[in-house]
């Protein structure tokens, strides 16, 4: 029981918004195999506007490796400019999801 508080206690979280070329390109595809792999859920989807918004959540550690994948790395012909964070959140008492999902 000791590890499951531990797990709910280092929860973090933050929504996420990936500029340049990211449509056309697979990034949710691997947006969504980068966060199934290291055990974040959550959802990512295109917007009108260019852009791949979504939200992640996972442990701390996961959750600065998605970070830097998101700023760095992406889809092998993806281009990105700039990736923006905002409402991250520290030590969530219960996930919010149960996956990690790409909404279309």
């Amino acid at each position: 029981m000791v590890a499951a508080g531990a797990a709910a206690a280092a929860l973090s979280s933050f929504d996420f918004e990936v500029f340049g070329k990211v449509q056309g390109v697979f990034f949710r595809k691997h947006t969504k195999r980068f966060a199934d792999a290291n055990g974040l859920r959550g959802w990512c989807k295109n917007t009108p506007s260019g852009t791949v918004v979504g939200q992640a959540e996972g442990n701390a550690s996961a959750i600065a490796d998605f970070k830097r994948w998101l700023l760095r790395t992406g889809s092998p012909k993806s281009r990105i400019q700039r990736a923006e964070f905002r409402a991250e959140r520290d030590n969530a008492a219960e996930a919010q999801f149960d996956s990690f999902k790409i909404i279309r």
